[in-house]
Order: C-alpha cells, then structure tokens, then sequence
C-alpha cells in the first residue's frame, strides 16, 4: 500500500482537526471585524445591510460545512485499521497458505518418491485436494487485503479533501476579516468571497461522491471473497477437502 502510510495519515487528520478549530475561532472573530467595520461613521444604510448578509452567509457556511465534516470524521479511525487489518490478511492468511500449498503440492511430496503400493496410491488421492484449498485460502486473502487496502487509501483521500475543503474556508474567512479591516471593503469584494466559500463547501459532496464510488466497488470486492471462499472446487460441500483415506 504504497499509496497510504500510517504517519502521513495521522498528520494529515490532525491538520484536519485543527483546521476545524481554526474554522471556529475564524467565524467568532468575522463578527467582530463585521461590528467593527459597521461602527465607521462613513458605512451607509445599504452599504451596511450588504456587509451583514454576506457576513451572515459566510457564517452559515461556515458553521454548516463544519457540522457536517465532524459527522463525517466520526469514522476518521477507519482507514488506520483498514491498513492493519490488510497487511493482517497478507501476513496471517495469505502467506502462510501459499506456503502450505506449495509445501503439499504433489510434486513436492517426498513420500512419493520411494513408497509405492495401494497405501501410497491411496495417501496421494487422499492429500491431492489439500494444495488447491490451502491455494484458495491464500487468494481470499489477498482479495481480503486488496479490498481494505482500497478502502484506506480512499479513506485517506476523503479526509484529505475535506481538510483542504476547511483550510479554503479558514483562508477565505481569514480574506474576509482582512476585507472588513480595510478601509476600502465593499459588500461586492465580500460577496465574492462568499461565493468561493460556497464552492469549496460544496466540494463536500463531490468528496462523499467519490468516496461512496470507491466503497461501492470495495463492496464488489467482499463479495468475491465470499465467492472465493465458499469455492465448491476447492472446498467440496462447503468444508475443507479431507486429508485422510
């Protein structure tokens, strides 16, 4: 899993964690820098209203985009244990059964090789499914960890987006208290960051959409390990093959 490592992973969801701090103390301070900007003598009436709507509107973006990314951060330990649990079905099951299969493969039996008789004939009949199911074995391992491994890395990439998702929005919280702060602010200039704010919020969605897409075809992958378990020629009558005559 080249694509994924448990060190980038921590730092990247500790940013993410952070930045939604920085996103709440951002949107406290918007409405100081807006009473402050609406306590000059010179901001007309309308000049005024224009300020509040876009500050409350930024607000509201603000507030809702963070609320739904805790949602989606309840799961933000799953990646971690996905990549663990796939090196586990690597290390655990897949290896050591291809392993056993070569080792009782038929052409690496020794036994074989100086014992001959109805006993021998019988003993190889009796080992000549042993191979293939332990074969079978390691390959519902390595769909196993391949289909986890996909789910980290996608995981990965969703919190990835939803914490350059919150750092536009600290960055554009940040332009607009700088624009309430000048003395040449105007409700266009802060309407236009507005704007921004609203397409990087809405990036939300295209992440969720992105990840569900990948989790769909994770999904497909559990089911081919179902199907690989429950192999009727590996495993007749849905049991390992007996091993003895």
């Amino acid at each position: 899993m080249s694509q994924f490592t448990p060190s980038a992973y921590t730092a990247a969801t500790t940013e993410l964690r952070s930045g939604l701090a920085l996103l709440d103390q951002s949107a406290a301070r918007l409405e100081s820098a807006l009473e402050s900007a609406l306590s000059q003598w010179w901001v007309a009436d309308a000049l005024a209203d224009g300020l509040r709507w876009c500050v409350d509107r930024l607000s509201e973006l603000a507030r809702a985009t963070a609320t739904r990314i805790r949602e989606l951060a309840q799961g933000i330990a799953a990646p971690l244990r996905f990549y663990f649990q796939a090196d586990d079905w690597t290390d655990v099951v897949a290896s050591p059964a291809s392993v056993v299969a070569a080792t009782v493969a038929p052409d690496a039996l020794r036994a074989p090789l100086w014992w001959s008789g109805d006993a021998a004939d019988r003993y190889q009949q009796a080992v000549a499914g042993q191979s293939p199911a332990a074969q079978q074995m390691a390959e519902v391992g390595r769909t196993a960890s391949r289909s986890l491994a996909t789910c980290a890395v996608a995981g990965c990439a969703f919190y990835l987006a939803l914490g350059w998702v919150v750092a536009k929005l600290v960055a554009t919280s940040i332009a607009a208290i700088g624009l309430l702060g000048s003395a040449v602010f105007s409700w266009a200039g802060l309407a236009l960051v507005v704007e921004q704010a609203a397409v990087s919020a809405a990036l939300v969605s295209a992440a969720v959409a992105a990840l569900v897409a990948t989790q769909t075809a994770a999904a497909d992958a559990v089911v081919e390990v179902g199907a690989a378990a429950g192999s009727g020629t590996a495993f007749p009558n849905g049991v390992w093959p007996r091993g003895t005559a």
